[in-house]
């Protein structure tokens, strides 16, 4: 299946992981399961998106919306007509953090596949003064869900 996927499409993931790497387990698992190359949203600055067919983003969340440099990243670099697809980690999850980044992709003339989001182990600001939120987050089953979604697309 691996094979199949990658002579049809060319598909690549840009992520942001930055306190517990909670995003990066999501990714991980879905780069290992379909042979999709990840890269940070630093690497994919230099990068020529346009050679892909479907771009993963995927970011943790700070105050209400992805990562700012992943925004910014999809505003400014994200090609357009693309196939795109969003996962993130939080600390408690409204369903609504990349509405952000959908409206984004969308302007872009991109086709939003889906967007999966779980909770993550969260000590940002205030949180950390009770030891944090979400702990044990991302659980296996959220892991495997990442992967899941993807296989769904």
């Amino acid at each position: 299946m691996k094979d199949e996927m990658k002579e049809e499409m060319r598909a690549v993931i840009i992520y942001e992981s930055t306190h517990h790497g909670n995003t990066k387990k999501l990714v991980d698992a879905v780069a290992e399961r379909y042979g999709i190359p990840a890269v940070t949203v630093e690497e994919a600055a230099g990068m020529d998106l346009g050679q892909y067919d479907r771009i993963g983003i995927a970011s943790g969340v700070a105050f209400g919306r992805f990562y700012e440099k992943t925004e910014k990243l999809v505003e400014e670099r994200l090609p357009e007509g693309k196939e795109v697809f969003f996962l993130y980690t939080c600390g408690n999850d409204t369903g609504k953090y990349a509405n952000s980044v959908q409206a984004k992709a969308r302007a872009k003339n991109c086709r939003v596949l889906g967007v999966y989001g779980c909770r993550g182990f969260d000590t940002f600001g205030p949180f950390k003064l009770v030891g944090g939120i979400a702990k044990g987050h991302p659980t296996r089953s959220e892991i495997d869900g990442a992967a899941d979604f993807y296989g769904g697309l």
